[in-house]
Formats: C-alpha cells, sequence, structure tokens
C-alpha cells in the first residue's frame, strides 16, 4: 500500500506524524506522494480560522488529484469539529487527538511490529522531533487547544531516553523535544519531575560512540516556565542547543492580563535579557498575537517599542483569530479588520529589522552545524541556515565561520 501524511501546526503535530510515518514503513507500506497514494493521514492544526481552513483546501484538493485514495484526517481541527471534516469529499476516518495511539487500528489491517524508524532524509527531514509532553491546562483567554489536546500528560524519563537511542541508532543527530505545553512536563508523573531533571539526564547520556553524538534542541517554552536553572544548563553544555523560543504575546500589561498569560512585560524583558547576557549568540525566537480584542493604538504602540529594542532575533506574528469556545471570543473592541493587517505588517517588518541585526550580528563568529538538504546548507546551534560550499552529505556536523550576514554564508573551518 502507498501512503501519505500531511501536517499542520506545531511540533508536536510533527512528532506525531513521524510516529505515524515510522508504524507505516514498518508496516510494509510505501510513502508515495499525496495524488498518487491509496491513503492519505492529514494532521490537522485549528489554532487560527486559517489553519482550518487551509485543512479543507488540502483535503478537497487531494479528493480532487486523487480521487481513489482513502483519506484519514486527524489533529486538533479533526478533534474540535469532526462533523466538519466527516463531511467532505472522501475522508474515511476521522480520528481525535485521543485516538492517534491506535490511528494504525483505525486506517489501516497492518498488526505487523513498529520496529523501523525513519532515516535522516525522508521526507526532507534531517532533525527528529520527539514529543515528551501533551495537553495543556494553561486558561490563555484566546486558545482552543486545551479543549483539543486535554489534561497535561508527560512521557516518563525512562521512555524519552530509549526514543533518544533509537533516534540516534537510526542516524539522527539533532533532536527537537517538544510538547504542547513543554514546561510542564514532570508534573503529572509519579514520582514528579519536571523538564530540568528531563534536560538533566539528557545532558548526562553517553552516546554509543562518537558518529551518535546528538544535539538536543528545546522547543517551545512559556516564559514562567523558563528557569535559570534552565538557561545555565543550555549556556552550559554543548548538547543543547544555544536557541530559545519564549512566547510573548504582546508587550501591553493590560492586554496581557486579559489574554489571562502569567506574567508581565518586566518579567519577560527581563528573562530574555538574561538569556542574551548569558548567551551572546543565543537565537531568541518569539510569538505575537496583534489585534486582540480590547487591543488600542496605546498597546499596540507600546508592543511595537518593545520589539524594536528588545534582543529577540526572529518573530511569528499572528493576527487575532477567533476561536468559538474561548472566552475571548466573548470580548469586545475588536479592532477593524484593515487595522489588524497593518499592524501584523508593521510587527513583520519589525520582525525582519530583528533577524537582519541578528545575522549581521553572527559575521565572524564560529559553530558547530549540521547539514542539511544537499549538504551545502548547514544549521548551526543557534539556528541560522548557513549556505556552505558544496562537497559534503546531508547530516553530517560540521565547524563553521559565518562570512556574510546577506547572504547567510559560511565557510567550512573543521568536519567532525
Amino acid at each position: 500500500m502507498k501512503y501519505a501524511v500531511v501536517t499542520f501546526g506545531c511540533r508536536v503535530n510533527q512528532s506525531d506524524s513521524l510516529q505515524i510515518e515510522e508504524r507505516m514503513l514498518a508496516s510494509g507500506a510505501v510513502a508515495a506522494a499525496p495524488e498518487r497514494a491509496d491513503l492519505v493521514v492529514v494532521n490537522t492544526c485549528s489554532v487560527t480560522a486559517t489553519a482550518d481552513q487551509g485543512a479543507r483546501q488540502t483535503i478537497r484538493r487531494i479528493a480532487r488529484d486523487n480521487p481513489g485514495a482513502r483519506i484519514v484526517v486527524t489533529g486538533c481541527y479533526a478533534t474540535r469539529r469532526p462533523d466538519e471534516i466527516a463531511a467532505l469529499p472522501n475522508v474515511s476516518d476521522v480520528v481525535c487527538n485521543d485516538d492517534k495511539p491506535r490511528l494504525l487500528r483505525v486506517i489501516s489491517s497492518f498488526d505487523g511490529p513498529c520496529g523501523s524508524l525513519i532515516e535522516p532524509g525522508v521526507a526532507g527531514r534531517t532533525a527528529y522531533t520527539l514529543r515528551v509532553q501533551t495537553g495543556c491546562a494553561e486558561p490563555c483567554s484566546y486558545c482552543i487547544i486545551p479543549a483539543t489536546r486535554g489534561a497535561p500528560r508527560s512521557a516518563a524519563i525512562d521512555d524519552v531516553l530509549g526514543g533518544v537511542a533509537r533516534a540516534a541508532a537510526a542516524g539522527f543527530r539533532e533532536i527537537a523535544l517538544t510538547g504542547v505545553h513543554l514546561g510542564s512536563y514532570g508534573r503529572d508523573l509519579e514520582p514528579r519531575a519536571s523538564l530540568v531533571d528531563l534536560l538533566r539526564r539528557l545532558d548526562a547520556r553517553a552516546p554509543a560512540s562518537p558518529q551518535e553524538r546528538v544535539l538536543f534542541r528545546v522547543s517551545s517554552l512559556e516564559p514562567m516556565d523558563c528557569s535559570m536553572e534552565i538557561v545555565d544548563l543550555v549556556a552550559a553544555s554543548r548538547r543543547f542547543a544555544p536557541h530559545f523560543h519564549l512566547p510573548l504575546q504582546h508587550a501591553s500589561n493590560r492586554i496581557l492580563a486579559s489574554m489571562r498569560r502569567p506574567y508581565t512585560i518586566e518579567y519577560y524583558a527581563a528573562l530574555v535579557a538574561r538569556v542574551r547576557a548569558r548567551m551572546p549568540h543565543a537565537s531568541i525566537g518569539s510569538d505575537v498575537i496583534v489585534g486582540f480584542p480590547g487591543e488600542t493604538d496605546e498597546d499596540f504602540d507600546a508592543l511595537a517599542a518593545y520589539l524594536e529594542r528588545s534582543p529577540l532575533t526572529h518573530l511569528h506574528v499572528f493576527p487575532y483569530s477567533d476561536r468559538p469556545g474561548t472566552a475571548a471570543s466573548t470580548f469586545g473592541g475588536r479592532a477593524p479588520g484593515a487595522v489588524v493587517r497593518e499592524r501584523a505588517r508593521r510587527v513583520r517588518e519589525i520582525g525582519a529589522r530583528l533577524a537582519d541585526r541578528f545575522r549581521t550580528s553572527q559575521v565572524g563568529t564560529t559553530h558547530d552545524a549540521l547539514t542539511i538538504e544537499d549538504g551545502s546548507l548547514a544549521v548551526t546551534g543557534n539556528y541560522l541556515k548557513v549556505r556552505i560550499p558544496p562537497g559534503r552529505s546531508r547530516n553530517e556536523w560540521v565547524r563553521i565561520k559565518v562570512a556574510s550576514g546577506d547572504p547567510l554564508a559560511g565557510v567550512v573551518v573543521e568536519n567532525h
């Protein structure tokens, strides 16, 4: 049987899709493009209305281009609106997030053991995304994800270590640790654990051989969960990428309170300043929402002013998207669409300047980097994609020196 997996949204979904593909391959299925597959699994996101629309359009396109395909849909949109998904053409099954562990029993009759692992390069992947936690109990007023992912659940530390060992043995040299609310890792375990406990165990992990050296990249952390213990551990260890993603969402304390975010802009600014002081070359990304209900010109100006002077290196900008069922969907004071779009444009311009500034600041620095694509592009620990001279394979560790920031290019000074 030929299969395809189409994934929308966050790294948690990417990790779930990797597990689906592993099991399909282990069962004897063969990967194919969606227009040629017998079975297509669509793993959906529902964080915004745009994400819902994108999933619907993709499902309709697959059904049009491949009318014989059986389409199985899972993920957050499928969990939130299963009837809408089931009404789309060629959809044979709708599987909610809680049923993902048994997804293969729903979509096929294969019963072979899950013994193989996707190798680097399959579907363009070089890094492996490992989900260590799912679910969220935070009460953010705009977010539907707690309703689609359920209560926080963590994988046992030994299970995480086992997943790391399998990925390393398969040839992966970078593993991204991800979760819906990653910073809550371990609070539900017995005995109770924490994210820093997990990171310390990973830091102490001895690779089976030099060829199994793995760099860990910590995925998105809520600001209140990014303790100085975590910052210090990442700064002191070569096993962790100097890369943080710390969602801000807004820089107006009034809007943060309305969003039910449990920190102030002063707290956030102090946190990223400490990260920058501890790791001068670290990348620090963030998420920002513009046009939240009640956002005034003064609120937006506070956001823009902070971002301009911040040490952030890249931004993900989201115009507010109403999610029925959330508290924010009942809030008034919404800005006109044209105003929201203009605010989003301005923040994206700020984000572009921050990224340009960071790239320029890295000229002359040296980094360990992992080659991707055809080997002529390398990703550094601080998340720069640097073009290097050809002649290497994908998935090789190299030591590079950044020679220019625009375009971002470098030279290899040492092979590892």
